[in-house]
């Protein structure tokens, strides 16, 4: 997808259908809740916005059920199916509890997800049980990733990056590798939500673990993609032009269709109670899928908008050649400036003119 296809479809919907969830973790963006709220969009709601959603493209979106726990709507199953009856891949970012059970698998599979991810933010259960907040928590996840496995659906295990797991990521990639896992996306942490209180990298130690993953990335049996950390994308090219292999071909790889998606530009998050947002790391409210359709917010909104400009983004993302294919964490901006066009301060680059052909 060009970057000019972002102006008018998501390339991803991840939508939040509830805050609820049985787990307290540490780093929770939703600051989840044992109980489902009031205001959560309805069944009915949901698959207006779901048709919705559908008609945007071509391309479509694809649409990822997040949460809190998705497995606490009753409804799950039948929004799953409903999305891809309507033509719409649709996968499930689920919380590892007992409620994942082997019907559970199975139902999904049959309801057609696309795909599945975890979170494993730890490579023993007392390291990731101290993130997760409920003792058992990773026993729950290796049981959980292997019904999905087992279930044929393709496992995505997401991977919180702050200082207390950095030292154990080599430990966590070969538990992901045991899964059978088909992606490892480790989402670098934007103080937002309970994630306050953890410490980030700094700029120089995140520049070194990118730099790790890009030299790493070939030897491991799954894809490696980063969520709020689109420098991977400028580390990646280096890396590859300075080995003599970026080329036409690089284009086609998994990652670098990623390239030029970040908050607001391909992305679009959607609220359990409607909210849309240009992620749910960036808490600024652009409109409700109740009031007007949540593809003319992501189209019109000036938020929005601005997003998608990255050549007005102020400090060194502004004027980086790597703006179009990153253009930094939109969230972490606003979290450390309250500036969404902002600097990202996670970024270790000095600007320079990319590399010719390496722009998107």
């Amino acid at each position: 997808m060009s970057h000019e296809a972002f102006e008018r479809t998501p390339a991803r919907v991840y939508w939040e259908l509830t805050r609820a969830c049985d787990l307290a973790c540490r780093h929770c963006r939703a600051e989840a809740m044992p109980e489902r709220a009031a205001d959560e969009l309805t069944t009915e709601e949901c698959e207006r916005v779901l048709r919705e959603l559908a008609g945007a493209g071509p391309p479509p979106p694809h649409v990822v059920f997040t949460g809190g726990d998705p497995l606490k709507r009753p409804d799950l199953v039948e929004l799953v199916r409903c999305g891809v009856g309507l033509g719409l891949g649709v996968s499930v970012a689920a919380s590892a509890t007992p409620a994942l059970s082997r019907d559970v698998m199975e139902a999904l599979k049959s309801a057609g997800v696309s795909a599945m991810s975890l979170s494993l933010d730890g490579s023993t259960p007392a390291r990731h049980d101290g993130i997760r907040g409920v003792l058992g928590c990773f026993g729950w996840t290796l049981v959980a990733a292997q019904r999905i496995v087992n279930a044929g659906i393709p496992l995505q295990i997401n991977t919180l990056v702050t200082a207390e797991t950095e030292p154990d990521l080599e430990e966590i990639a070969k538990v992901v590798a045991r899964l059978g896992a088909s992606r490892w996306s480790l989402f670098f942490l934007v103080p937002v939500g309970r994630g306050r209180t953890l410490r980030a990298l700094s700029a120089r130690e995140c520049e070194t673990t990118l730099r790790w993953l890009a030299a790493r990335t070939s030897a491991w049996p799954f894809t490696v993609t980063t969520t709020e950390a689109p420098h991977y994308r400028r580390v990646l090219i280096e890396s590859r032009l300075a080995a003599g292999l970026w080329g036409a071909d690089s284009r086609d790889n998994v990652v670098a269709r990623s390239f030029g998606i970040r908050d607001g530009n391909g992305i679009m998050f959607i609220a359990a109670n409607g909210d849309v947002m240009p992620s749910g790391f960036l808490p600024l409210v652009a409109g409700n899928a109740r009031d007007v359709e949540a593809t003319d917010i992501y189209r019109y909104a000036s938020l929005f908008r601005s997003l998608r400009t990255p050549e007005a983004f102020h400090g060194r993302c502004g004027v980086c050649g790597f703006r179009a294919v990153c253009g930094g964490s939109r969230a972490r901006a606003y979290a450390a400036t309250r500036d969404p066009i902002g600097e990202d301060p996670l970024c270790a680059h000095e600007p320079a003119m990319a590399p010719r052909g390496a722009s998107s």
